[in-house]
């Protein structure tokens, strides 16, 4: 790892380095490597930097990064920052970017079409067959199955992707070669061979209590769709439906019994404006770009119905590629395998035309 690299990932490191702090130091110095070794003095005149926190940076030597790359080489496991390539272009444009990824796994899979399933860990017999049935449809379908890697539905939902032949993203509230829950060994092994185990937290940590939270963001953010199968009140399951809302991304939610306390988030969701889901195609309507959604068995859905004469074929190919669900310029960059230039052009295009819209954040959707 060079120098520049190193320096960034120590900075990753620091106590109390968030993003927007990370941010400020790379406006404010040419390189992560000047940043680290800036006088005391010039960092606790950076707006957000008290002297903790410059005390702090001043404390985490270059060593600190080192060992983290280390760790990371000693299980195989990769190391992605925004300015990579392969770093997942839906996660640079939700709050609070990950600074660092370490991943285990196909990181290719960063860049398919992908669903979030969660739900309660004390889970009904109900709840499981229900999420079997949506997970393996959705991988079969060529869907990545994205969950947190719990007890519980995450586990239910990842295990029937792998079942149905498909791919699931495993996203951790530790750092990798750490297995938790120890019960899902079994599962962490398979995610490592034939998915995506992914974290922000260096590997070997433990989790904590807030390391749970952070990692929903994730979930959320890597997905089109997040899929609440059963919740109680104030789940972890629930935060992830929240931090998909504010990502601009689609909840849908399985409707339960009423007096059961693990339907009351799901019921919730729903009158609250959660679409339902009462089978998988209702979620494949999503995924209409894909083989085995509703759409491709002659449904004509949303994302299908007519275009309008006169666009071209790079237009019209860009359309088919977009729903009701709000997508970020770089997303549709990624699907469609073109340049962010030429996506923009073709999207002001389709706007002018009446086929797309433009929302906050900048991102666009099927009208």
């Amino acid at each position: 790892m060079d120098e520049e690299r190193l320096a960034y990932l120590t900075l990753t490191q620091v106590p109390g380095m968030g993003a927007i702090r990370l941010s400020t130091l790379l406006t404010s110095f040419p390189t992560a490597l000047g940043a680290h070794s800036a006088p005391f003095e010039c960092l606790r005149t950076l707006p957000g930097f008290s002297c903790a926190i410059a005390t702090a940076l001043k404390a985490t030597p270059l060593e600190v990064g080192r060992k983290v790359a280390e760790e990371a080489g000693r299980l195989g496991a990769g190391i992605l920052i925004p300015t990579d390539d392969g770093y997942p272009a839906q996660l640079r444009h939700i709050a609070d970017p990950p600074p660092v990824l370490f991943t285990l796994g196909d990181q290719a899979l960063f860049f398919r079409p992908a669903v979030a399933i969660v739900g309660s860990r004390d889970h009904s017999s109900y709840g499981a067959v229900v999420c079997r049935s949506i997970a393996g449809a959705a991988a079969a379908a060529g869907v990545t199955v994205v969950s947190g890697m719990a007890r519980g539905l995450d586990a239910v939902a990842q295990t029937a992707a792998l079942d149905a032949g498909g791919a699931t993203i495993g996203v951790l509230g530790n750092g990798l070669g750490v297995v938790y829950p120890a019960a899902n060994r079994t599962l962490y092994e398979r995610v490592a061979r034939d998915g995506l185990l992914v974290s922000e937290f260096p590997p070997g940590e433990r989790p904590s209590a807030g390391s749970f939270p952070r990692r929903n963001r994730l979930i959320s953010g890597l997905s089109r769709v997040t899929v609440v199968i059963e919740a109680a009140e104030g789940s972890g399951a629930l935060i992830t439906a929240g931090t998909a809302l504010d990502q601009g991304r689609e909840v849908m939610a399985v409707p339960g019994n009423i007096t059961s306390a693990v339907s009351f988030g799901t019921n919730r969701l729903i009158r609250d404006g959660a679409a339902p889901v009462l089978e998988p195609a209702d979620l494949l309507d999503h995924f209409a770009e894909l083989t085995g959604s509703r759409a491709a068995m002659g449904v004509v859905s949303q994302t299908t119905r007519e275009l309008p004469e006169g666009l071209s074929g790079e237009e019209r190919e860009l359309a088919r590629l977009l729903g009701q669900d709000p997508i970020h310029p770089d997303e549709l960059a990624s699907r469609s395998n073109r340049p962010i230039g030429e996506v923009l052009g073709l999207l002001c295009g389709l706007e002018i035309a009446g086929v797309v819209k433009q929302g906050p954040g900048r991102v666009f959707r099927r009208v």
